[in-house]
């Protein structure tokens, strides 16, 4: 069982458990431990991506994309808080801030617009009283090189393409609550 996923703290679904179950490979980040409470830079008052750093990617791996999604928020369908693909196969790690940018300071990567609307990462932020939300920072390790999805799409697009061209998953987590 995913730790993300086996803790009544939290009041939403697993996202990935409707998914193809994908091999992971090591993620690490020298800004965020694994399930535990996000730094305030990661929140949405700085909106400071976490460094992200993985290696051995599943074989056929071609590019990668990263994303932020919150589970636990008031609505049906979640809250995306970065997506960004198209990052090329041979990057190893994104810094601190990266997720800034809307090409994460990478050619050729596109950065979809989040639910709060910025094609950047926009940090924690949850209603006040609600419950604490995870924040699960996914590499996704992809098949093709380039997927073909405008610029102009939203996150769940990525997700639905995701669906079908990814070789591994790797995620990272923490959690937020706003008093």
């Amino acid at each position: 069982m995913n730790t993300y996923a086996d803790d009544s703290r939290f009041p939403g679904p697993d996202p990935y458990a409707p998914l193809k179950d994908l091999p992971s490979f090591p993620l690490s980040s020298t800004d965020l431990a694994d399930g535990a409470q996000l730094a305030e830079a990661q929140t949405a008052a700085q909106s400071i991506s976490p460094q992200l750093a993985w290696s051995d990617l599943p074989e056929g791996t071609k590019s990668l994309a990263v994303t932020c999604f919150d589970p636990d928020a008031p609505t049906a369908a979640g809250f995306w808080h970065w997506a960004a693909f198209n990052i090329p196969v041979d990057t190893t790690e994104l810094p601190t801030g990266a997720g800034s940018a809307a090409d994460l300071g990478l050619e050729g990567v596109i950065s979809l617009k989040n639910d709060s609307g910025q094609a950047t990462y926009y940090g924690a932020n949850p209603p006040g009283g609600h419950a604490p939300h995870r924040y699960l920072f996914a590499v996704h390790a992809v098949d093709v090189e380039k997927l073909d999805i405008p610029a102009d799409a939203t996150p769940t697009v990525l997700g639905f393409n995701l669906y079908f061209h990814s070789l591994g998953r790797a995620i990272l987590w923490g959690w937020y609550e706003n008093s």
